[in-house]
């Protein structure tokens, strides 16, 4: 898995930083990408990337203002011309479905494959054999929630030197223990999977913050997340700002991270009232309070 940034600044685009958007890409675990909020100009980001919109497989809305949904109906329509026909799940706060129904509508726009539309509360929002991804409403102006996508427990590496001691050498029967709980061999005997695997690889636990007011009573749904995406609009002195805007600082960020036993953070939502010039001092007073901080820009790719 891996997080391919198209969108890191906060509410109006400038020439460093596009509106809010990114992918979490997830080819070889199961061939999709999943899109997390949409800003205006997305599928133009999305053109200097690898990214195949036809993969896009679900779509995770935090919340409804305008940096984060106002590239959704464009991206959506040209699924259609870049050869989507695969449905498309949508995930977004109440009033998502209405929003992109009405755009589509009024613009006379045909899909050419379905779309899903869920509107959201609090909790388990997706489960599969793979992933489950859980909501968490947070302290925004208007219901914003944040994502936490917790990956299963995956089976330990085949042990091939056991097999060997065995009698059984590489060949198809192998492939059949990394898939099967059991194998019947021509003889007759049973060979049991679990006897022949490594220990469970912990599955990675990924959380993802929309826009919010800094409160430790979000460090329960944080706790003991790897990767922490959490917005970081205003600069760490600009505290009674960010509370009066609804929204975070880079700072309060990393208080957060630090008090929640995050393994890393990474920073973006950034106001456009910083220039570049202004990220090294951010980033050096964050990394004061928590050192794995990544202050993220349009276009980095990070691996989970």
């Amino acid at each position: 898995m891996d997080l391919y940034f198209l969108g890191t600044g906060s509410g109006v685009p400038s020439k460093k930083r596009n509106v809010s958007s990114f992918a979490l890409q997830m080819l070889q675990e199961r061939g999709t990408v999943w899109l997390f909020d949409c800003g205006e100009a997305t599928q133009h980001q999305i053109l200097h990337t690898s990214i195949k919109p036809r993969k896009i497989e679900k779509i995770f809305i935090t919340h409804l203002h305008g940096d984060h949904i106002f590239g959704l109906p464009g991206l959506l329509g040209s699924r259609s011309f870049q050869g989507g026909t695969t449905p498309l799940e949508i995930y977004g706060p109440k009033g998502i479905e209405e929003y992109i129904h009405t755009s589509l509508r009024i613009s006379c726009t045909n899909l050419t494959y379905p779309i899903h539309i869920k509107e959201i509360s609090e909790g388990i929002v997706f489960d599969d054999k793979q992933l489950k991804v859980t909501a968490k409403r947070l302290y925004h102006g208007i219901p914003s929630f944040g994502y936490k996508i917790e990956e299963k427990d995956q089976i330990g590496e085949l042990l091939p030197n056991k097999l060997r001691d065995k009698g059984i050498m590489p060949g198809p029967i192998y492939k059949q223990l990394k898939d099967q709980d059991c194998v019947t061999l021509a003889d007759g005997k049973v060979l049991f999977r679990k006897d022949f695997v490594g220990p469970p690889k912990k599955g990675k636990v990924l959380t993802i913050f929309g826009d919010t007011r800094y409160s430790e009573e979000l460090i329960p749904f944080v706790n003991g997340t790897d990767l922490l995406i959490h917005e970081a609009t205003f600069a760490p002195e600009e505290g009674a700002m960010a509370h009066d805007y609804y929204h975070s600082t880079a700072e309060q960020a990393a208080i957060l991270a630090s008090k929640a036993n995050v393994n890393k953070l990474i920073l973006n939502h950034i106001s456009s009232r910083y220039q570049e010039e202004d990220m090294p001092k951010i980033h050096d007073k964050v990394k004061e309070i928590f050192p794995n901080t990544i202050i993220v820009n349009d276009f980095d790719q990070i691996k989970i």
